[in-house]
């Protein structure tokens, strides 16, 4: 028999991953407000590039991806997962640009739920599905007469997680090989190809010294920080449990957008967000894999 003492140490270890999971949420979360702080000054293209290319860089210090050279069977899925990232990257903050963090967030999420749902052979698994729709339908213009969500930025932030869906395809086929040095190659990857995107509606502001500061930062929350507490928290969970309490993302945008930036929901858009939590929450539950975060 085991004593309550014994116990203890155990329930602290079970708490630890997923207090660095939460963590690694919340801060992807609060690094994407500070990033919409710069679309006045930079746009939300100079934005995506500055998030990409400080975040590649700190992965880059840490992990050391050249270590690990790509096999040339491996390049193709790697310049896919670089391109997805990418374009996400750049369709999410294009949405970010007009609508509320918590509704760009839940929405971006209906990629991973579709992949994760799909990959389910039980047809009560397409509940899921249903519920995930009905969510997004709250959070659409057809319900908001006042035109308080703008249509463009619906549809960039459901593009953005059409990408999602395709980034976890590519990331496990390249992860296969490359394991944790897929994110520093692909991020490497996303960086120089958005780039050209940043210069062209930043051009020399992105330089400037008050913007690199605060890009610091929105690639510290974004990439580095959350990355790092991530594979903490993965090597110390289940993948379901993993699944399980990434479904709070949406909420958590929601909640660090009311906080950073003073965004308030109308009672619909917060029960649009919670049908696509729980969504997401039923596919972490009932289906096998876990929904990779895009760092």
């Amino acid at each position: 028999m085991i004593s309550s003492s014994a116990a203890k140490p155990v329930s602290g270890a079970k708490a630890l991953p997923i207090t660095a999971l939460l963590g690694a949420m919340v801060s992807i979360q609060i690094g994407a407000a500070f990033a919409k702080g710069l679309f006045p000054l930079i746009g939300a293209q100079g934005t995506t590039t500055l998030r990409l290319v400080v975040g590649a860089l700190m992965l880059a210090a840490v992990l050391r991806p050249w270590r690990v050279r790509p096999s040339r069977a491996v390049w193709p899925w790697l310049a896919a997962y670089g391109v997805t990232l990418a374009a996400m990257n750049l369709l999410f903050y294009a949405a970010l640009a007009t609508i509320p963090l918590g509704i760009a967030v839940a929405l971006e999420f209906s990629g991973p739920l579709l992949v994760a749902t799909l990959a389910s052979r039980r047809a009560s698994d397409f509940a899921w599905i249903v519920l995930a729709v009905a969510g997004i339908l709250l959070l659409s213009p057809l319900l908001h007469a006042s035109g308080a969500i703008d249509p463009t930025g619906v549809m960039l932030a459901l593009a953005a997680g059409g990408c999602w869906a395709l980034y976890i395809v590519f990331a496990q086929k390249a992860g296969a090989e490359l394991g944790g040095q897929t994110t520093a190659w692909g991020i490497a990857i996303a960086a120089v190809l958005v780039l050209p995107f940043g210069v062209a509606q930043a051009g020399s502001a992105l330089f400037a010294p008050s913007i690199l500061v605060s890009a610091v930062i929105v690639g510290l929350f974004s990439s580095a920080l959350p990355f790092s507490l991530e594979m903490a928290a993965l090597t110390r969970m289940p993948a379901r449990l993993y699944g399980t309490l990434t479904c709070l993302e949406p909420a958590l945008g929601a909640l660090m957008g009311f906080l950073f930036l003073h965004e308030v929901l109308s009672g619909l858009q917060c029960a649009g967000i919670a049908a696509v939590i729980a969504a997401a929450f039923g596919a972490a539950v009932t289906t096998k894999p876990p929904v990779p975060s895009p760092e």
